[in-house]
């Protein structure tokens, strides 16, 4: 057991310096998301003390890398480093006085989620002032059936839950590849929209920047202002691109090509992967930026799927390693150039690897996330934990998977808890002669189940398989919030997500997006830069 008064103490001097010269450190905010997107420094990458087993050795590659653990005095920083510790991390610290100290000493701190990049892409706009129409105006060209083409440069699903009437999903890292054959008459105009603003800058301003020849425009505020205009939006739409030619895939390679040169976007060889594959001194990020079919049909080996418009909107959700090289591998070169064009201006040291052959894409199926040794349990198989379930003060099952998997479907009668929040849930949770943990992944119940074992007196069973062999057995499930035994703070609800969101709300959100750049002036610690 590690000694928590032994744990190096970390300040807002000490973390700040090493933003400022761009030396790798991870400044980790392990609290639930939600508490994280209150307020939070700009570059303290939320990885969540419930999640460390499962998230730390894919997010943090480098076992003496800088860690420095961020809470708000509620002692999950010096929980989190323990852990990071008997994970074999070895240069673990926290930050004294958490968010509050931070604020004391002058730091700034930031609202909402992905703030590096949402900051980044109010710069661009506020500095090449990107084009864009209102909803207003786009309605007004639907309405009159102009020479246009909308395209939405979200994932698949945030397109499908509500979109732009005409629009077709394009997500980010696709549009210079596919804009081509969409708009094929360079009269034709081209609307970008996301939900809010930095997807659609993003967007606007890559095709610009790679020399597309229609004229492009940003929706202004997209599907926000869309709703906002009082105008409506459709749901469950499936338009998407469409596989592209020989000669336009071609020609979009070397448009970004360009882009990428003109950014300062390093090359890197098979042999520069290898070398920096067990490089001790160094932290870097391999990431594929296809779509993940493309992806899981064949790969690259070693590299991770992250399609490059979400790595440039949530680059620290995977890359929580400030001053880490990036690596993005793409065989026509467009998915990788784009993408890397921006994290370099976002001040990442970024590479494409180069000369990717049909040959060397060896290895298939989704990435795995590496975990560390599962701790042993006792374990119940799904047919025993239905006997058991008949009586309810005999057993109670506990769901630890994350709160919108517990709405979408849990074993009846179960209750959700999270695991930062358990000593405070098991108050909440009857008592019972023995517990079953569950969860959707298993990994999450198998983790907690130490933790749960210390706090109650009785047996504590892990479900084989979780959730999944549930379903799998063909066993009904219950929907809905039923039975919480902590607040569903493990996620922050975006004030643009859905289609019934407050006007108020998203209005300010729109405000608080607009007061980014002067957050980054106060800041200072960013190094963006546009092209």
């Amino acid at each position: 057991m590690i000694n928590l008064l032994s744990l190096p103490k970390q300040n807002y001097a000490f973390v700040r310096s090493k933003l400022l010269n761009r030396e790798e450190i991870a400044f980790l905010d392990v609290r639930e998301e939600d508490p994280h997107a209150q307020e939070h420094p700009l570059f303290a990458a939320n990885l969540p003390l419930s999640r460390i087993e499962i998230d730390a050795l894919g997010k943090l590659p480098r076992k003496d890398v800088l860690i420095v653990t961020l809470d708000d005095g509620e002692g999950y920083a010096e929980l989190a480093a323990q852990k990071l510790n008997s994970l074999g991390y070895t240069n673990v610290s926290i930050f004294e006085g958490g968010v509050q100290q931070w604020k004391l000493a002058g730091g700034e701190v930031f609202k909402d989620v992905n703030v590096p990049s949402k900051s980044f892409g109010e710069l661009v706009e506020s500095t090449v002032h990107t084009p864009s129409l209102s909803a207003q105006e786009v309605q007004r060209m639907l309405v009159a059936k102009e020479d246009f083409v909308v395209v939405d440069v979200r994932r698949f699903d945030e397109y499908q839950t509500m979109s732009i009437p005409t629009g077709i999903s394009v997500p980010g890292a696709e549009l210079v590849l596919r804009a081509p054959e969409i708009a094929p008459n360079p009269k034709t105009k081209i609307v970008v929209n996301c939900a809010g603003r930095t997807r659609s800058i993003i967007g606007t301003q890559s095709l610009i920047n790679a020399g597309i020849p229609n004229k492009v425009l940003a929706l202004r505020n997209g599907t926000i202002g869309w709703l906002l205009a009082g105008q409506a939006l459709d749901k469950g739409q499936n338009r998407q691109f469409h596989e592209v030619s020989l000669e336009t895939s071609l020609e979009a390679s070397a448009r970004s090509r360009s882009v990428a040169d003109r950014a300062n976007v390093k090359r890197a060889s098979k042999a520069d992967v290898a070398i920096w594959k067990s490089q001790a001194d160094r932290t870097t990020y391999f990431f594929d930026t296809r779509t993940p079919e493309e992806y899981e049909a064949a790969h690259f080996p070693g590299f991770r799927s992250v399609p490059g418009g979400q790595l440039v909107q949530e680059t620290e959700m995977v890359a929580p390693v400030r001053g880490a090289r990036i690596v993005l591998a793409d065989p026509g070169g467009v998915r990788a150039n784009m993408p890397a064009s921006w994290l370099s201006q976002m001040a990442w040291d970024v590479y494409v690897l180069d000369d990717i052959k049909a040959t060397d894409l060896t290895e298939t199926g989704a990435w795995k996330a590496p975990l560390p040794p599962l701790p042993k349990i006792q374990e119940v198989d799904v047919h025993t934990l239905l006997s058991w379930a008949q009586d309810s003060s005999s057993t109670l099952i506990i769901d630890f998977s994350s709160h919108a998997n517990y709405v979408k479907g849990h074993i009846p009668g179960s209750w959700y808890a999270l695991r930062s929040q358990l000593a405070l849930s098991i108050e909440k949770i009857p008592k019972a002669n023995r517990y079953v943990l569950t969860s959707a992944p298993k990994e999450l119940a198998i983790f907690a189940s130490k933790d749960f074992e210390s706090l109650v007196q009785v047996d504590v069973y892990v479900l084989i398989g979780g959730n999944n062999s549930w379903i799998e057995a063909g066993l009904p499930i219950e929907k809905g919030a039923t039975k919480l035994a902590s607040p569903p703070i493990d996620r922050y609800k975006r004030p643009y997500e859905g289609t019934n969101a407050n006007p108020d709300t998203m209005q300010a959100y729109l405000d608080w997006e607009f007061g980014l750049v002067e957050q980054l002036r106060k800041d200072s610690t960013h190094h963006f830069w546009v092209l």
